[in-house]
């Protein structure tokens, strides 16, 4: 990380100090044809709780009250946001019979105000996390906030993987960060803190490390395995081995290191199984039909 990138942030931290407005967004795979994904996700699952089963006029209302606190007039954007998260507007707040890249361009500009109206009472950290699943309304959007942003309080913070093509690079708002991998001193020190700060024996920790290859997701994962694999023992400012260590004893993949992790949750395997079967989303109302087979499930 720069030295200006660094000063920038703890300026800015130091700045929000307890008035820091924290706006996760998250995308996934099965997100990229969905305009305004992250956003929809975001206003659902944190902002409005929207709850199943739940009817339109309830998810209205939570909308409403969100409008009144916030300040923003209902009749400019309640129908825009009522659009883009599918909920039947009421009378008097229909929809706007608008050509679609208008209307695209109005949920722009309402979402941007709820940003600029947070951003003039307190500072403002906005996080979108995987950018390389987003759809391209999304980054219309946010190519339209970094062009503005220096003119409010808003920090913005995107994570993506190589693949994604940043349309942003150069940019005089922009600064990059381009994580590598851990060298071995960090991957050692991730391991002790992933054991809650207590030292491994070395032999599992050079394993570890080599197996992993500075991956922190790797190093995360393979540290817990090894922690529930009954291979050492807790004692009180360390681990120790229980025994000689056997050939193959630490998977070598993350696939091998969560299959491990999971065989050893035994009568919650068939639900994890079964679930990742139905997919990403998996509506809470038909877990107990299907599992209702097997009461060793839950």
């Amino acid at each position: 990380m720069t030295r200006s990138l660094r000063t920038a942030l703890s300026t800015f931290i130091l700045a929000a100090a307890a008035l820091l407005a924290l706006q996760g967004m998250r995308a996934h795979g099965a997100s990229r044809d969905t305009a305004f994904y992250p956003f929809i996700d975001l206003f659902e699952r944190v902002v409005l709780r929207f709850q199943r089963p739940e009817s339109p006029a309830d998810k209205l209302r939570k909308l409403e009250e969100f409008f009144l606190q916030s300040g923003l007039p209902l009749e400019d954007a309640l129908p825009h946001f009522c659009s883009m998260l599918s909920i039947p507007p009421d009378a008097g707040h229909e929809f706007p019979d608008l050509p679609p890249d208008q209307q695209k361009q109005q949920t722009m500009l309402a979402l941007q105000s709820i940003l600029r109206r947070r951003a003039a009472k307190q500072p403002v950290l906005f996080v979108v996390e995987d950018l390389q699943w987003v759809d391209p309304t999304t980054v219309e959007f946010l190519t339209q906030l970094i062009e503005h942003i220096h003119e409010a309080r808003i920090l913005a913070l995107f994570t993506c993987r190589p693949e994604f093509r940043n349309p942003w690079t150069g940019g005089p708002n922009v600064s990059e960060v381009n994580l590598t991998r851990l060298p071995p001193t960090h991957a050692t020190e991730l391991i002790r803190r992933v054991a809650g700060g207590k030292t491994l024996p070395y032999e599992i920790v050079a394993d570890v490390v080599t197996k992993t290859d500075g991956v922190p997701l790797f190093i995360e994962e393979l540290t817990k395995t090894v922690l529930e694999s009954g291979l050492v023992e807790e004692e009180s400012h360390r681990y120790q081995l229980a025994g000689p260590l056997p050939p193959l004893a630490i998977p070598n993949t993350l696939h091998d290191s969560l299959m491990a992790r999971l065989d050893r949750l035994s009568t919650i395997k068939a639900l994890a199984q079964l679930s990742a079967a139905i997919g990403r989303a998996l509506p809470a109302l038909i877990v107990p039909p299907a599992e209702s087979s097997n009461p060793g499930y839950m």
